[in-house]
């Protein structure tokens, strides 16, 4: 009999190898990223001290239209950004959390370079 595959646990499997490589720091934070079904989160991360430093989602006031598609993800990089380069953080660490980079992370990653956040 076969057993079908956890999509979720393989995916957390994979982020857990990419953060034995990747970390976040005060000069260079990780920005993190988690998309459900119907919204996607972004989230600046300074690992040493573990403190998230800036974050957007769909889920926020100002994000208007719907959280699961490629332009929201769009949207979410841009605010991420902006968050950020209110905060000072030029340049961080992009963590794509275990998914492909294609689709909604890809597009919220070149929203968030084409804002101004360099990685």
């Amino acid at each position: 009999m076969l057993i079908k595959q956890d999509k979720n646990k393989a995916r957390q499997k994979r982020h857990l190898r990419v953060r034995n490589h990747i970390s976040g720091t005060a000069e260079r934070p990780r920005l993190n990223v988690f998309r459900s079904l119907s919204h996607i989160y972004a989230q600046v991360i300074d690992d040493t001290k573990g403190v998230t430093l800036a974050a957007a989602s769909s889920l926020d006031k100002e994000f208007n239209g719907k959280g699961g598609n490629i332009a929201a993800a769009k949207s979410v990089g841009e605010m991420i950004a902006r968050r950020a380069l209110e905060k000072g953080i030029k340049e961080v660490v992009f963590d794509r959390g275990g998914y492909v980079y294609h689709g909604r992370v890809a597009a919220l990653a070149e929203a968030a370079r084409s804002a101004g956040l360099q990685f």
